[in-house]
């Protein structure tokens, strides 16, 4: 599978994101339909950071004369969000710097007026279709932020030129490279506090957290006290990127590094991309495991378990049968769940079985498929039946095991007089030819 795969030990901002899909191969060209579509023009150039060759990407006026919006305005929330990988301290001399740099310039656009931007650039489908769901991603974590609608949201930074062509160059580089899939590991947050119009607030930033909770991917803190995680850089990654902890194995044929303009004296400020085939594998998934051992649980109980603790968020339940102290009888009860539902599923546990104790085994994760289901038609003496198969895949696709769901196995042998084996059968047989 043809992998996109970002380090983000370093956060994420939308320069950083098209200087690093630019490093790993994709075109400069691929950017034309936004500098014909906006006043903008994208300086491109190759800079040092702590001795690292990286691509820096700037957004620059191409007609000085745009109206630069209500400078008063830039005191919203968002206002910092590009400064963490701003020209402050940047201390290499571009050729370009007389130019007019597009960095919070143009109107402060509402979110509908952002669609019928993006929608007038006649990009291509695709393209527009991720370029308008980052801007919908967008959106929704400033309306969760102020309490207000979608349609009533007015972005401030993140509704100016440069983070409209941070977000659309993103999508058509991305569109450039064709790849199947991408991958980012935990994203920096970065540090410290920032100072915003309706005051201090510790980083990450509020936009950045609601987000990260729409997202795959993990965010941490660190390395360094300042924001490294822009909401922009952010809402590209929400939805092009899966979450994984490590770098994946990859065959790599293109790499490179994108530059944000800070420096910092022991951290290479860049994002890493790399661009190559994956081997295929099972996707890995963070889990821990809950388990208690009862000696007096009624049937009932036991048999309801699956039930009960699958609604408060267990994904698997399994009861072994044991001998406890005084050669009782006994059962284990082991429940995998997620780490963030283990505090629920524990106490729905205890409150269903009256255990006075349940055991956190740390397991860490397990190794999935990637699941997928499709409906197949069986004709039996002149009439038709629908069974659901569940196809089981690893991470390139490739189906390594077809399962026919037994419940629907049982309704077409009781309507139709075949043996649930014979049904089951015929099922899978058609999906796999």
């Amino acid at each position: 599978m043809r992998t996109l795969a970002f380090d983000g030990r370093m956060g994420a901002a939308g320069d950083m994101i098209l200087g690093a899909l630019l490093a790993a191969g994709a075109d400069r060209d691929a950017l034309a339909p936004v500098e014909q579509a906006l006043d903008v023009e994208y300086v491109v150039s190759t800079v040092d950071r702590n001795g690292i060759s990286a691509t820096g990407v700037e957004v620059i006026l191409t007609d000085p004369t745009t109206d630069g919006g209500d400078e008063d305005d830039h005191g919203h929330e968002h206002s910092h969000s590009d400064e963490a990988h701003s020209h402050d301290g940047d201390d290499h001399d571009h050729s370009h710097d007389d130019h007019t740099h597009a960095e919070g310039h143009g109107p402060h656009r509402s979110y509908p007026e952002v669609v019928d931007i993006v929608e007038g650039m006649a990009l291509p489908e695709a393209v527009e279709a991720d370029a308008l769901a980052i801007f919908e991603i967008l959106g929704e974590a400033e309306a969760a932020v102020h309490g207000t609608d979608l349609g009533e949201t007015h972005f401030h930074e993140v509704g100016a030129d440069d983070a409209i062509a941070d977000v659309v160059g993103a999508a058509l580089l991305l569109a450039d490279l064709d790849v199947e899939r991408v991958v980012t590991t935990p994203l920096s947050a970065g540090g410290g506090t920032v100072s915003m119009s309706h005051g201090t607030y510790p980083v990450p930033t509020p936009a950045v957290v609601e987000i990260a909770e729409r997202a795959d991917w993990a965010l941490q803190g660190g390395p360094v006290d300042t924001e490294l995680l822009t909401p922009t850089g952010a809402a590209i990654l929400a939805h092009v990127a899966d979450g994984v902890d490590r770098l994946p194995s990859l065959t790599v044929d293109g790499s490179g590094y994108g530059a944000g303009a800070r420096e910092f004296e022991a951290h290479p400020n860049v994002l890493r991309a790399m661009v190559g085939d994956g081997a295929g594998g099972l996707r890995r998934d963070d889990i821990t495991v809950l388990e208690t051992n009862l000696d007096d649980a009624p049937p009932e109980v036991l048999g309801d378990l699956q039930r009960s603790l699958s609604a408060a968020g267990a994904r698997d339940v399994s009861i072994v049968p044991l001998t406890m102290k005084k050669s009782r009888p006994g059962h284990l009860v082991k429940v995998i769940c997620k780490p963030d539902d283990a505090d629920r599923v524990a106490r729905r546990l205890a409150e269903e079985t009256g255990t006075l104790g349940i055991r956190e085994h740390g397991a860490g994760h397990r190794w999935i498929a990637e699941r997928a289901f499709e409906t197949v038609t069986l004709e039996v003496d002149g009439d038709s039946y629908e069974v659901t198969v569940k196809l089981a895949s690893d991470t390139d696709g490739e189906v390594y095991d077809v399962s026919c769901e037994f419940d629907d196995a049982a309704a077409v042998a009781d309507a139709s007089g075949l043996a649930v084996r014979e049904v089951i059968r015929r099922a899978e047989r058609s999906v796999r030819e």
